[in-house]
């Protein structure tokens, strides 16, 4: 990949994950957040348990990147923060219309992607 789609990729990652690697190691240790989702094989999560969701399982690959420097990351990652970004801004454009999203399925799985969109 060439150094400009390389800081093209990166950017855009950083601006679509707004939580920091903390907080969202915090978050994917939550009941909440193991019940969103879709497992392999296409089977929607409805309770936290019967396997992870390709979300969650996503979460931890971004705690990963959220660790490592930029000049660090490989083409799979820049691959990887590709898949992050178009996930979270498809996912923010299905916005629903009701007007509390906190507790919703909906923000609960952008969060396993890496981005609160309750956050400032």
């Amino acid at each position: 990949m060439a150094d400009d789609d390389r800081d093209e990729t990166y950017s855009r990652f950083t601006d679509a994950v707004n939580m920091t690697k903390s907080e969202l190691t915090r978050w994917l240790e939550t009941d909440e957040s193991r019940s969103v989702g879709i497992k392999a094989g296409g089977e929607m999560k409805t309770s936290p348990g019967g396997g992870e969701s390709q979300g969650h399982e996503s979460g931890r690959m971004i705690v990963e990147l959220l660790g490592k420097k930029k000049s660090d990351l490989t083409d799979a990652d820049m691959k990887q923060m590709n898949r992050v970004t178009g996930y979270v801004h498809r996912h923010l454009a299905q916005k629903p219309s009701q007007e509390d999203v906190e507790r919703s399925r909906w923000r609960y799985s952008l969060m396993n992607w890496g981005h609160d969109p309750l956050k400032k």
